[in-house]
């Protein structure tokens, strides 16, 4: 295939993906506010970059090397929000094995079940097992697919001025941006985050917690349950209610992970946790600078039409 057709092969459906972004208003994903995604005391504070305000993606002229630095920069918080996420359930562990807990551990406790709305209370059996369904992570290959769709790779308005990489809306008075095509009466907004890290963070916890996906979770439980780690492709099943197209929405985000590959993100990434599965280990991911967060670019994913 010769290198004109091939790059003609990625644009059109980049180019389409690009105008759906500029068109689609998602359907409200949760009534809390951009920041109500808490950092709890027992992590350690967030690396400074993830401060760092969205590159600029349309100074990419390629579509290949912009596909790839989009990819690049959301794994890395993917791998920082993941690796935070597993650091919790290590503590959820201990104290699910505890014999007596402190009030220290009772708050920690009430915090995270408050954060997940988990309803039970007392550190029963279905308090810590209700938690450990929604305190998981979600494996890149569907962050990756999500954020290319929803922000028209890092280009849509939401995400130049509100870092907003998924689409994910608000509903408080000034909390984000006006969509352009909002109803008349309807008084959602695009939420405003402190940085594209917070938006993937917010993300992740909205499908962690929300009830419209509970379907995604109940996936992935089963997935855990029989010694495997879940796939994008497999996770997709669960978000029909992510967008108003519903099972065409699922289809696309699913053609995304096959076209461009992104179980190679997956596997690095399970290769980066499982040489890191202990406190020790997830401690200096969540603090690593984001270079150090990157996949293994000496070995590029080929890029292959879906089936």
């Amino acid at each position: 295939m010769s290198a004109g057709l091939r790059s003609l092969m990625l644009f059109v459906p980049l180019a389409a993906i690009a105008l759906w972004g500029t068109l689609h208003s998602p359907p409200p994903l949760d009534r809390a506010g951009p920041d109500d995604d808490i950092e709890l005391a027992t992590l350690p504070p967030l690396p400074r970059w993830t401060q760092d305000a969205l590159p600029n993606f349309d100074l990419y002229y390629d579509v290949t090397e912009k596909k790839a630095a989009f990819f690049s920069y959301v794994y890395s918080r993917t791998v920082l929000v993941n690796s935070r996420i597993l650091l919790e359930r290590h503590h959820l562990r201990l104290l699910q094995n505890k014999q007596s807990l402190t009030e220290e551990d009772k708050r920690w406790l009430a915090a995270q079940a408050e954060r997940l709305r988990v309803d039970e209370d007392n550190a029963s059996d279905e308090m810590f097992r209700l938690l450990f369904r929604r305190l998981d992570t979600v494996p890149p290959s569907l962050v990756l697919a999500q954020a290319a769709n929803e922000s028209a790779w890092g280009t849509s308005r939401f995400a130049r001025q509100g870092n907003n990489l998924f689409g994910q809306w608000c509903f408080s008075p000034g909390c984000g941006l006006i969509p352009l095509n909002r109803p008349q009466g309807a008084s959602h907004e695009v939420a405003r985050f402190r940085s594209p890290y917070h938006s993937v963070r917010a993300y992740v916890q909205n499908l962690n917690r929300h009830p419209s996906y509970t379907t995604l979770r109940d996936l992935r439980a089963r997935t855990h349950d029989r010694g495997e780690h879940p796939s994008g492709v497999q996770l997709a099943a669960g978000l029909s209610h992510y967008s108003e197209r519903g099972a065409a929405y699922i289809q696309e985000i699913r053609s995304m992970i096959r076209y461009n590959n992104l179980a190679w993100y997956d596997q690095k990434y399970r290769e980066t946790i499982m040489g890191r599965d202990n406190i020790e280990g997830l401690l200096e991911l969540a603090t690593a600078a984001e270079h150090q967060l990157q996949p293994d670019f000496g070995k590029t994913p080929d890029t292959a039409l879906a089936d």
